[in-house]
């Protein structure tokens, strides 16, 4: 269902942390594959994608082509970019689905919110600030329909910063806020 992208360059420990913390979807059945798209790592990057099963493409050059050579090679109708490092708390998974199922296959894309669990207060209050937030951040990690993701134009191979450009391209009111926290690994 869900092909999540990875961009790497020397990101073996991040890397890890992040494939770890996709196994669960991945027994579920919500994550099909997994495709790092490296950029010339000098560690073990490789090493790590491929113990842990995901295609592995290596792709010279800045992030947003790499990140539309990741989009090219995914056989899934739905697209999750993720930073390496990125971890997403166990039910994001659900919620993923949820938001595929209700969206099909249109113009809507969906980010994590970012920080650990709150309380219900603080949720509420975080859930108000994202809708006030002119534009998700790259490293909320992106959902989105391959089909609309290649109406787009994918992530552009000349912006300075591929991945906020793409989100300035959607829109935020084509973006929807997912409850599950995304957080970085401490690496």
């Amino acid at each position: 269902m869900i092909s999540v992208i990875i961009a790497t360059k020397d990101s073996e420990r991040p890397l890890l942390a992040s494939l770890a913390a996709l196994v669960p979807a991945a027994v579920e059945g919500v994550v099909g594959e997994v495709i790092v798209v490296d950029g010339g790592s000098r560690d073990d990057t490789a090493t790590v994608a491929d113990a842990a099963g995901c295609k592995f493409v290596t792709v010279e050059g800045p992030l947003g082509p790499r990140l539309k050579a990741g989009a090219a090679a995914a056989r899934g109708p739905w697209l999750l970019f993720v930073r390496p490092g990125t971890l997403l708390d166990a039910p994001w998974a659900e919620a993923a689905r949820r938001f595929a199922a209700r969206s099909g296959h249109g113009e809507r894309a969906a980010v994590f919110r970012s920080g650990a669990a709150q309380s219900t207060l603080r949720e509420a209050i975080l859930l108000l600030a994202s809708l006030l937030r002119p534009w998700p951040r790259p490293e909320q990690g992106l959902l989105i329909a391959k089909p609309f993701y290649d109406s787009l134009g994918g992530h552009s191979d000349r912006a300075a910063d591929a991945e906020a450009d793409l989100l300035r391209r959607i829109g935020r009111r084509r973006i929807a806020t997912l409850p599950p926290a995304v957080h970085r690994a401490d690496t």
